[in-house]
């Protein structure tokens, strides 16, 4: 699972620093604009089976590679 988010985020963001540094601020660097985060959370639905609504989780909560691979986690518990 955290491989399949690190390819779509990697995919995404066009480099693959996100699978080197789990903390980086996806947003704040400029890898991801609120397009890509709005995929990101269409291809997690689309690969993992796992729905995270844009309402339910603030862009901030999710802005790097660890915070995305929690959240994840805590929707498949």
């Amino acid at each position: 699972m955290e491989e399949k988010i690190l390819s779509i985020l990697e995919e995404l963001c066009g480099d693959e620093v996100v699978r080197e540094d789990l903390d980086i601020d996806l947003l704040e660097e400029g890898l991801l604009d609120s397009l890509d985060y709005s995929e990101l959370l269409v291809d997690i639905k689309s690969e993992l089976d796992v729905v995270i609504s844009p309402s339910e989780v603030t862009r901030e909560e999710m802005n790097t590679p660890r915070k995305i691979i929690d959240k994840v986690k805590s929707k498949l518990q």
